[in-house]
């Protein structure tokens, strides 16, 4: 595999997985570059938007910082994960063998195809920064088994497994993996060895989106 963009949700940010997929992560066979969910940074965003009234546009910078927060706690826990604001960032530390974990405040905000919705979720940032990178494949590691091969995107967006704007991001290049705490156990495993843990979604054929 090229190349695979993992998204590691921010709702393993208080689970006993967390250490889990972060270790697996960092001992990767793989080239991965991470991203940060939003998490419990992220859920003080929206709370603060429904007591102060600020807008979505607001809500959206804020919620990519919260992003930028939970990749400072994934970065604190293995020294070789790396901070890598731009693609120019992620293709260094490529070079140097590391895992670079998304800092997306600076290269996302400014993205013109990227719209100042609720909508758009870390979920549908990794969908977009894995067409920029032309990425084989993107996994989305989640703190719930609610989903299964059968799943289509619309149906995991009915779920609230991903988020409304998903499937309008995904280019269609790009394969889609989805993992839960049930793989954490044997996901060092797999990336060790340079597979991607979790299932595999078979996605239609559809226009492919362009990288922004």
């Amino acid at each position: 595999m090229r190349l695979a963009v993992v998204k590691l949700g921010g709702s393993t940010a208080h689970a006993a997985e967390l250490g889990l997929w972060i270790a697996a992560l960092a001992g990767s066979g793989l080239p991965l570059v991470v991203v940060p969910g939003g998490g419990p940074f992220a859920n003080q965003v929206r709370d603060a938007q429904a007591r102060m009234g600020f807008s979505d546009a607001a809500a959206h910078a804020m919620a990519i910082l919260a992003m930028d927060q939970f990749g400072h706690v994934i970065l604190d826990r293995h020294e070789r994960l790396v901070p890598a604001h731009s693609v120019q960032d992620m293709e260094r530390a490529l070079a140097a063998k590391k895992i670079p974990v998304w800092m997306p405040y600076r290269l996302s905000l400014a993205a013109p195809d990227i719209r100042a919705s609720w909508d758009i979720t870390s979920d549908s940032l990794a969908a977009w920064l894995a067409g920029k990178l032309g990425a084989e494949a993107l996994l989305l590691i989640k703190q719930t088994s609610a989903f299964s091969a059968a799943d289509t995107l619309e149906s995991l967006a009915a779920a609230d497994v991903v988020d409304a704007g998903f499937a309008a991001m995904l280019p269609e290049a790009v394969a889609l993996c989805l993992a839960g705490p049930q793989d954490a156990p044997g996901a060092a495993a797999c990336l060790a060895a340079g597979t991607l843990p979790g299932i595999r979604i078979a996605t239609p054929i559809r226009p492919a989106r362009k990288a922004g």
